[in-house]
């Protein structure tokens, strides 16, 4: 029998290599920054009917298109849509997680100048880090090709740099066959 192997082309798919790893039916885990659903709809698809997903966005367009795309797939009843920033992750969601993502920068296909603040994410990460499983991950797709994601990369890595070794493992994943605005992975397991 063959498996079914899944180009590791860019962040994203990345960080779902890490997510299928890590997440499992019954699981508690936020989608912070939803977009078009595609990140939604890997999380619960992973957690299967027992589990449960926060999943945020401060757009009615990105909700509305997640909605859509997991009522197709039938898996809407497990997840929960926050028209809210990331930031009020505390304010939603009960812990424990098991996993918690993030997509910075803008919605695709949608206005380039609504994006994620430096400010936001952090207080967001912080507050889904708070609420982390030992063994859990946070995954945080960074974009830097647009104004002011050079400024949260640098917000990103300052926090995940601060953290303490012996509660957290932290890595950074890009591709040196790519230019350096292309989008990289960080991701923080905590112990």
């Amino acid at each position: 029998m063959s498996v079914r192997r899944i180009p590791l082309r860019g962040a994203v798919p990345l960080a779902h290599h890490f997510l299928r790893e890590r997440v499992g039916e019954g699981d508690r885990v936020v989608d912070a920054t939803c977009g078009n659903g595609q990140d939604t709809l890997l999380l619960a698809q992973l957690v299967g009917p027992s589990g449960k997903v926060w999943a945020f966005d401060l757009q009615e367009s990105a909700i509305a298109a997640t909605r859509e795309l997991l009522e197709r797939e039938g898996v809407a009843g497990r997840v929960e849509l926050l028209q809210s920033g990331h930031e009020g992750i505390a304010d939603h969601v009960a812990g424990p997680l098991q996993a918690a993502v993030f997509n910075l920068g803008y919605l695709p296909g949608g206005d380039p100048s609504l994006v994620t603040r430096p400010e936001s994410t952090v207080a967001a990460l912080q507050q889904a880090l708070d609420l982390l499983l030992p063994g859990g991950i946070l995954t945080i797709a960074v974009y830097t090709g647009h104004p002011g994601g050079d400024e949260e990369a640098r917000a990103v890595e300052a926090w995940c740099s601060a953290l303490p070794p012996k509660k957290f493992n932290v890595w950074r994943h890009r591709q040196l066959n790519r230019p350096e605005y292309a989008p990289y992975l960080v991701m923080v397991e905590a112990n």
